[in-house]
């Protein structure tokens, strides 16, 4: 392979075939699962894309070793820089490993700590990793800065013709192992290198197939630069996604998704955390949030698929066990199953009794307490957290409340008071 640039200012058929090539005997060819399971539901057929099953557990292998191997005496000689929240990063780890390439990856200080653990193990003797702010947008700044520095070479995590051409080659694995039309591919957005290659094999052959894009709600940075006809760099993005938390798309995926992507689609965050269980309870298919972002857009286009085949791409399995507690509440959140009250309790005896008794319903169930009784007061504030069974069991509750005499706010409806005591 010659170490030269993508010929175009775009990427073609052509290019990803050639990336293909150059990587079948590297990257794992992931499984194309039919899921009976989520066929039944939605009444089409759905077929789930495996890259949580690479080698690194993400698709990011792909555009990374491909970038880098295009360049490798170069790269050998300067040593690569990156800046990623985990997957890219264990990508471009894996490639120096098995290149000899020494790479200095830049992580946020956010990243969950069983990605930088994969970085460490893939990388061996061949990386460094510098922690440094809060999101990946932070961490290319810095990364950025220290390539200019030191004249090393910096691997862009998705805004590249050679990387977007390496992650393509999930499309030509599709469209090999698929044998009936492919009506609809849904895919997560980061920054947009994934659909972007995607999306130029998969229209350039189908032009009836629908591509569509998902993206975090909190997050929605592709579906802002469509809308606004150019790069937009939100404000403030929500990082629980954290493998698409990406506040700017680049220039390149945004033009190549205009041209080729259907529709966007945002996902609320709690909606991707139900969707994490429901993989893991039902599926035993453990997914990243931004894995499950393609799987939880379904319910958002259940009409238009009834009777399509259906590809979802699992983009990532890189889930840390330390963020389960948070991803089921922020699942009972979303489904209206998890309510927190500050609650002004009678400073006397039997009260808490009282409430228990009277206001909690039989399905009930306290899953946060935090209280304590001053006797010189008459009555007293509770922060108490009530999980119901089902969430028309909530105007039952608040009615209870209001009847048997317990003042209360509802926490849930206050995003300040929330983030403060929650």
């Amino acid at each position: 392979m010659s170490e030269t640039k993508l010929k175009s200012n775009t990427v073609n058929v052509e290019d990803i075939l050639i990336a293909y090539q150059q990587l079948k005997d590297v990257v794992a060819h992931t499984p194309l699962q039919k899921s009976e399971r989520l066929s039944e539901k939605y009444d089409c057929r759905i077929y789930l894309k495996r890259e949580d099953m690479q080698h690194v557990r993400s698709f990011k292998l792909r555009g990374a070793y491909y970038k880098i191997k295009r360049m490798e005496t170069e790269a050998r000689e300067k040593g690569v820089v990156c800046a990623s929240a985990g997957n890219h990063a264990q990508g471009v780890a894996f490639a120096c490993s098995h290149l000899g390439i020494f790479g200095t990856i830049f992580m946020p200080q956010t990243t969950p700590n069983q990605k930088i653990d994969q970085v460490k193990m893939f990388g061996r003797e061949f990386v460094e990793i510098v922690l440094v702010g809060d999101t990946f947008d932070d961490s290319s700044v810095s990364a950025l800065e220290y390539a200019n520095q030191e004249d090393k070479i910096f691997i862009h995590p998705f805004d590249d013709l050679d990387i977007i051409a390496g992650q393509g080659t999930v499309a030509v694995e599709i469209m090999n192992d698929l044998e009936e039309p492919v009506d609809f591919v849904f895919s997560s957005i980061g920054g947009g290198g994934l659909l972007s290659g995607l999306s130029t094999y998969i229209k350039n052959l189908s032009p009836h197939t629908h591509m569509i894009g998902v993206e975090p709600a909190g997050a929605a940075s592709m579906k802002a630069a469509i809308e606004n006809n150019g790069i937009t760099v939100l404000d403030t993005i929500d990082k629980f996604v954290d493998g698409a938390a990406v506040g700017c798309v680049g220039q390149k995926t945004f033009e190549i998704c205009s041209q080729y992507v259907n529709d966007i689609i945002p996902v609320p965050e709690g909606k991707v955390c139900t969707t994490i269980l429901d993989l893991y309870n039902k599926h035993a298919i453990i997914a990243e949030p931004a894995g499950a972002l393609p799987i939880a857009a379904l319910d958002f286009y259940k009409e238009e698929i009834k009777g399509k085949s259906v590809i979802c791409v699992v983009s990532g399995g890189n889930n840390d066990i330390g963020r389960m507690q948070e991803i089921k509440e922020k699942s009972l959140l979303y489904e209206g199953l998890l309510y927190y009250f500050i609650v002004n309790f009678p400073q006397r005896a039997g009260a808490l009794r009282e409430f228990l008794d009277n206001v909690l319903g039989p399905q009930d169930d306290i899953t946060h307490f935090e209280y304590t009784k001053k006797n010189n007061k008459e009555s007293g504030p509770g922060l108490v957290g009530i999980e119901l069974k089902r969430p028309e069991d909530y105007e039952g509750l608040v009615e209870r409340m209001r009847q048997k005499g317990f003042p209360f706010t509802e926490v849930n409806k206050d995003s300040t008071l929330f983030n403060l005591l929650i």
